[in-house]
Protein backbone atom coordinates (compact mmCIF):
# COMPACT_ATOMS: atom_id res chain seq x y z
CA UNK A 1 0.00 0.00 0.00
CA UNK A 2 1.16 3.74 -0.69
CA UNK A 3 1.51 6.25 1.95
CA UNK A 4 -1.53 8.07 0.08
CA UNK A 5 -4.01 4.80 0.27
CA UNK A 6 -2.79 4.11 3.94
CA UNK A 7 -3.91 7.86 5.39
CA UNK A 8 -7.08 7.68 3.15
CA UNK A 9 -8.48 4.40 4.59
CA UNK A 10 -7.81 6.22 7.88
CA UNK A 11 -8.71 9.73 6.97
CA UNK A 12 -10.35 10.05 4.11
CA UNK A 13 -10.87 13.64 4.47
CA UNK A 14 -7.43 14.58 4.88
CA UNK A 15 -6.04 17.13 2.16
CA UNK A 16 -3.47 15.66 0.21
CA UNK A 17 -1.67 16.58 -2.81
CA UNK A 18 1.47 14.63 -4.94
CA UNK A 19 4.24 16.88 -6.98
CA UNK A 20 3.01 19.70 -5.20
CA UNK A 21 5.25 22.41 -5.91
CA UNK A 22 6.33 24.36 -2.90
CA UNK A 23 7.14 27.93 -4.33
CA UNK A 24 3.27 28.06 -3.30
CA UNK A 25 4.13 27.27 0.18
CA UNK A 26 7.01 29.63 1.19
CA UNK A 27 7.22 33.09 1.54
CA UNK A 28 10.38 33.78 -0.77
CA UNK A 29 7.81 32.01 -3.47
CA UNK A 30 11.24 29.43 -4.91
CA UNK A 31 11.12 25.53 -3.93
CA UNK A 32 10.84 22.62 -6.27
CA UNK A 33 7.55 19.84 -5.35
CA UNK A 34 7.26 17.65 -2.82
CA UNK A 35 6.57 14.15 -3.39
CA UNK A 36 3.58 14.44 -1.09
CA UNK A 37 2.43 17.01 1.04
CA UNK A 38 -0.38 16.38 3.84
CA UNK A 39 -2.60 18.98 5.72
CA UNK A 40 -3.31 17.85 8.97
CA UNK A 41 -6.32 18.74 10.97
CA UNK A 42 -5.36 17.85 14.25
CA UNK A 43 -2.52 16.26 16.64
CA UNK A 44 -4.29 12.40 16.18
CA UNK A 45 -4.14 13.41 12.38
CA UNK A 46 -0.42 14.51 12.66
CA UNK A 47 0.90 11.67 14.99
CA UNK A 48 -1.21 9.20 12.31
CA UNK A 49 0.98 10.55 9.52
CA UNK A 50 4.29 9.73 10.83
CA UNK A 51 3.69 6.08 11.95
CA UNK A 52 2.40 6.00 8.32
CA UNK A 53 5.08 7.19 6.84
CA UNK A 54 7.27 4.91 9.15
CA UNK A 55 4.94 2.01 7.92
CA UNK A 56 5.78 3.21 4.51
CA UNK A 57 9.66 3.54 4.84
CA UNK A 58 9.35 7.73 3.82
CA UNK A 59 11.07 10.41 5.32
CA UNK A 60 9.21 13.20 6.61
CA UNK A 61 9.73 16.87 7.03
CA UNK A 62 7.31 19.27 8.40
CA UNK A 63 7.30 23.18 7.50
CA UNK A 64 4.58 25.73 9.04
CA UNK A 65 3.14 28.87 6.51
CA UNK A 66 7.05 28.95 5.44
CA UNK A 67 7.91 32.13 6.15
CA UNK A 68 11.67 31.64 7.34
CA UNK A 69 12.08 28.59 4.77
CA UNK A 70 14.00 28.28 1.63
CA UNK A 71 13.16 25.35 -0.15
CA UNK A 72 16.04 23.87 -2.86
CA UNK A 73 14.92 23.84 -6.23
CA UNK A 74 14.53 20.13 -6.55
CA UNK A 75 12.24 20.07 -3.63
CA UNK A 76 11.59 17.53 -0.80
CA UNK A 77 11.07 13.97 -1.26
CA UNK A 78 8.79 11.75 0.72
CA UNK A 79 6.14 13.12 2.99
CA UNK A 80 5.98 17.04 3.89
CA UNK A 81 3.72 17.98 6.50
CA UNK A 82 2.18 21.27 6.58
CA UNK A 83 0.78 22.70 9.60
CA UNK A 84 -1.16 25.57 8.54
CA UNK A 85 -4.88 26.42 8.12
CA UNK A 86 -5.63 23.09 8.69
CA UNK A 87 -4.06 23.31 11.87
CA UNK A 88 -5.17 26.13 13.25
CA UNK A 89 -7.67 27.39 16.34
CA UNK A 90 -7.35 30.29 19.50
CA UNK A 91 -8.84 30.01 23.11
CA UNK A 92 -8.67 32.73 25.20
CA UNK A 93 -9.36 32.38 29.04
CA UNK A 94 -8.92 34.85 31.19
CA UNK A 95 -5.18 36.63 30.62
CA UNK A 96 -4.12 33.12 29.00
CA UNK A 97 -4.51 31.98 24.92
CA UNK A 98 -3.57 28.91 23.79
CA UNK A 99 -3.51 28.88 20.33
CA UNK A 100 -2.73 25.35 17.97
CA UNK A 101 0.69 25.65 15.48
CA UNK A 102 -0.61 26.26 12.51
CA UNK A 103 -2.07 29.52 13.68
CA UNK A 104 -0.50 32.59 12.13
CA UNK A 105 1.28 35.08 14.85
CA UNK A 106 -0.43 38.08 13.71
CA UNK A 107 -3.25 36.31 14.66
CA UNK A 108 -2.75 35.40 18.46
CA UNK A 109 -1.66 39.19 18.60
CA UNK A 110 -4.40 40.75 17.32
CA UNK A 111 -6.82 37.96 19.35
CA UNK A 112 -4.87 39.51 22.35
CA UNK A 113 -5.97 42.94 21.36
CA UNK A 114 -9.09 42.26 20.92
CA UNK A 115 -9.37 40.78 24.54
CA UNK A 116 -6.80 44.13 26.01
CA UNK A 117 -4.26 41.63 26.48
CA UNK A 118 -1.04 42.86 26.35
CA UNK A 119 2.40 40.84 26.10
CA UNK A 120 1.97 40.08 21.93
CA UNK A 121 2.26 43.43 20.34
CA UNK A 122 5.79 42.77 19.19
CA UNK A 123 4.61 39.74 17.12
CA UNK A 124 1.35 41.44 15.07
CA UNK A 125 4.06 41.77 12.19
CA UNK A 126 6.15 38.37 12.69
CA UNK A 127 4.87 36.30 8.92
CA UNK A 128 5.10 33.25 11.00
CA UNK A 129 2.63 30.38 12.13
CA UNK A 130 3.38 29.42 16.22
CA UNK A 131 4.47 26.03 15.61
CA UNK A 132 7.82 27.49 13.40
CA UNK A 133 7.52 30.33 15.51
CA UNK A 134 7.86 28.15 18.67
CA UNK A 135 11.01 25.95 17.31
CA UNK A 136 12.81 29.47 16.62
CA UNK A 137 11.67 31.71 19.52
CA UNK A 138 10.42 34.01 17.11
CA UNK A 139 11.17 37.47 18.26
CA UNK A 140 11.07 41.26 17.09
CA UNK A 141 11.30 45.01 18.67
CA UNK A 142 12.54 43.52 21.80
CA UNK A 143 10.33 41.27 22.58
CA UNK A 144 10.06 37.14 21.83
CA UNK A 145 7.81 34.24 22.39
CA UNK A 146 9.46 32.84 25.76
CA UNK A 147 8.69 36.07 27.57
CA UNK A 148 5.37 35.17 27.77
CA UNK A 149 5.12 31.21 27.14
CA UNK A 150 3.73 29.04 30.29
CA UNK A 151 3.75 25.78 28.09
CA UNK A 152 3.59 24.00 25.06
CA UNK A 153 2.10 20.83 23.71
CA UNK A 154 5.15 18.73 21.64
CA UNK A 155 4.63 15.86 19.79
CA UNK A 156 7.44 13.06 19.76
CA UNK A 157 7.43 12.08 15.92
CA UNK A 158 9.84 8.81 17.23
CA UNK A 159 6.39 7.58 19.77
CA UNK A 160 3.38 9.40 18.51
CA UNK A 161 3.19 10.59 22.22
CA UNK A 162 2.59 14.08 22.88
CA UNK A 163 3.71 15.31 25.71
CA UNK A 164 3.18 19.04 27.51
CA UNK A 165 6.22 20.81 28.63
CA UNK A 166 6.51 23.87 31.06
CA UNK A 167 8.50 26.69 28.96
CA UNK A 168 11.83 26.45 31.30
CA UNK A 169 11.60 22.97 29.72
CA UNK A 170 11.32 23.57 26.04
CA UNK A 171 14.65 25.79 26.23
CA UNK A 172 13.99 28.27 24.34
CA UNK A 173 16.67 30.58 23.50
CA UNK A 174 18.07 33.01 20.53
CA UNK A 175 16.01 31.68 17.37
CA UNK A 176 16.64 27.97 19.52
CA UNK A 177 14.90 25.54 21.24
CA UNK A 178 14.58 21.86 22.22
CA UNK A 179 11.90 20.95 19.88
CA UNK A 180 14.01 22.50 16.97
CA UNK A 181 17.28 20.65 18.62
CA UNK A 182 15.58 17.60 18.83
CA UNK A 183 13.23 17.21 15.85
CA UNK A 184 10.43 17.24 17.74
CA UNK A 185 7.00 19.05 16.86
CA UNK A 186 5.20 21.82 18.85
CA UNK A 187 1.44 21.43 18.25
CA UNK A 188 -0.22 24.22 20.84
CA UNK A 189 1.72 26.87 23.01
CA UNK A 190 -0.27 28.78 25.91
CA UNK A 191 0.54 32.07 26.81
CA UNK A 192 0.31 33.96 29.71
CA UNK A 193 -0.67 37.79 29.33
CA UNK A 194 -1.65 40.97 30.99
CA UNK A 195 -4.60 42.99 30.77
CA UNK A 196 -3.61 45.88 29.11
CA UNK A 197 -5.36 49.15 27.74
CA UNK A 198 -6.78 48.34 23.98
CA UNK A 199 -5.86 51.53 22.94
CA UNK A 200 -2.29 51.63 23.90
CA UNK A 201 -2.02 48.18 23.05
CA UNK A 202 -3.07 49.07 19.38
CA UNK A 203 -1.31 52.35 19.21
CA UNK A 204 2.39 49.96 19.91
CA UNK A 205 0.76 47.21 17.45
CA UNK A 206 0.30 49.70 14.65
CA UNK A 207 3.71 51.76 15.91
CA UNK A 208 5.81 48.28 14.93
CA UNK A 209 3.80 47.76 12.27
CA UNK A 210 4.58 51.25 10.42
CA UNK A 211 8.05 50.39 11.42
CA UNK A 212 8.57 47.49 9.61
CA UNK A 213 7.43 49.10 6.29
CA UNK A 214 9.62 51.97 6.41
CA UNK A 215 12.37 49.55 7.23
CA UNK A 216 11.71 46.38 5.57
CA UNK A 217 11.51 45.15 1.82
CA UNK A 218 7.72 43.60 2.56
CA UNK A 219 6.73 44.53 -1.33
CA UNK A 220 9.25 41.94 -2.36
CA UNK A 221 9.27 37.72 -1.58
CA UNK A 222 12.01 37.02 1.35
CA UNK A 223 12.23 34.78 4.24
CA UNK A 224 12.24 37.86 6.96
CA UNK A 225 15.76 38.05 8.40
CA UNK A 226 18.47 35.61 6.41
CA UNK A 227 20.79 35.99 9.43
CA UNK A 228 21.44 35.33 12.92
CA UNK A 229 22.62 38.42 14.65
CA UNK A 230 25.99 37.78 15.64
CA UNK A 231 27.24 38.55 18.91
CA UNK A 232 27.97 42.16 19.47
CA UNK A 233 27.05 43.35 16.08
CA UNK A 234 24.15 43.69 13.96
CA UNK A 235 24.03 41.35 10.45
CA UNK A 236 22.19 43.76 8.38
CA UNK A 237 25.13 46.83 9.65
CA UNK A 238 27.71 44.03 8.66
CA UNK A 239 27.02 43.30 5.49
CA UNK A 240 25.68 47.27 4.56
CA UNK A 241 29.64 47.98 5.26
CA UNK A 242 30.62 45.23 3.49
CA UNK A 243 28.97 47.41 0.36
CA UNK A 244 26.70 44.70 -0.72
CA UNK A 245 23.36 46.42 -0.67
CA UNK A 246 21.94 45.90 -4.04
CA UNK A 247 24.04 43.13 -5.04
CA UNK A 248 22.48 40.23 -7.06
CA UNK A 249 22.39 36.85 -8.00
CA UNK A 250 20.24 36.20 -10.85
CA UNK A 251 16.65 37.29 -9.31
CA UNK A 252 18.28 36.93 -5.67
CA UNK A 253 18.89 40.56 -4.77
CA UNK A 254 20.59 42.06 -0.63
CA UNK A 255 17.53 44.81 0.00
CA UNK A 256 18.67 47.97 -0.72
CA UNK A 257 15.82 49.09 1.73
CA UNK A 258 17.39 46.66 4.90
CA UNK A 259 20.92 44.47 4.46
CA UNK A 260 19.59 42.16 6.73
CA UNK A 261 17.02 40.63 3.83
CA UNK A 262 17.48 38.77 0.38
CA UNK A 263 14.87 39.34 -1.80
CA UNK A 264 13.43 37.68 -4.45
CA UNK A 265 13.13 40.48 -7.17
CA UNK A 266 10.54 38.35 -9.21
CA UNK A 267 12.85 35.42 -10.82
CA UNK A 268 14.87 34.52 -8.24
CA UNK A 269 15.60 30.15 -7.82
CA UNK A 270 16.39 28.81 -4.79
CA UNK A 271 19.97 28.37 -5.85
CA UNK A 272 20.16 32.04 -6.61
CA UNK A 273 19.35 32.79 -3.45
CA UNK A 274 22.34 30.02 -1.29
CA UNK A 275 25.07 31.30 -3.89
CA UNK A 276 23.90 35.23 -2.63
CA UNK A 277 23.89 33.80 1.31
CA UNK A 278 27.64 32.29 0.44
CA UNK A 279 28.64 35.66 -1.21
CA UNK A 280 27.59 37.42 2.13
CA UNK A 281 28.82 35.30 4.40
CA UNK A 282 32.18 35.32 2.65
CA UNK A 283 32.77 38.97 1.94
CA UNK A 284 31.81 39.73 5.61
CA UNK A 285 33.81 37.27 6.70
CA UNK A 286 36.84 39.05 4.74
CA UNK A 287 36.20 42.24 5.58
CA UNK A 288 34.94 41.94 9.70
CA UNK A 289 36.06 38.47 10.28
CA UNK A 290 32.46 37.76 11.41
CA UNK A 291 30.79 34.71 10.74
CA UNK A 292 27.24 34.97 9.49
CA UNK A 293 24.43 32.00 10.61
CA UNK A 294 21.51 31.55 8.62
CA UNK A 295 18.60 31.92 10.63
CA UNK A 296 16.20 30.40 7.99
CA UNK A 297 15.99 26.88 7.66
CA UNK A 298 17.19 25.27 4.43
CA UNK A 299 15.66 22.20 3.11
CA UNK A 300 15.36 19.83 0.24
CA UNK A 301 17.39 18.40 -2.66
Amino acid sequence: MSLIDIVLKQFPDMRLLKNEPLSRHTTFKVGGPADIMAFPRNEEELAFLFGASKQASLPVTVIGNGSNLIVRDAGIRGLTIALGDEFSGIEVNGNTITAKAGELLSKIARTAYNHALTGLEFASGIPGSLGGGMAMNAGAYGGQLSDVCVSARVLDPETGVITEYEANDLSLGYRSSMPLETGKIVTEAKFMLKTGDKEQILKTMEDLNARRREKQPLAFPSAGSTFKRPEGYFAGALIESANLKGVSVGGAQVSALHAGFIINTGSATAQDILDLIKHVQKTVFEKHGVHLETEVRILGE
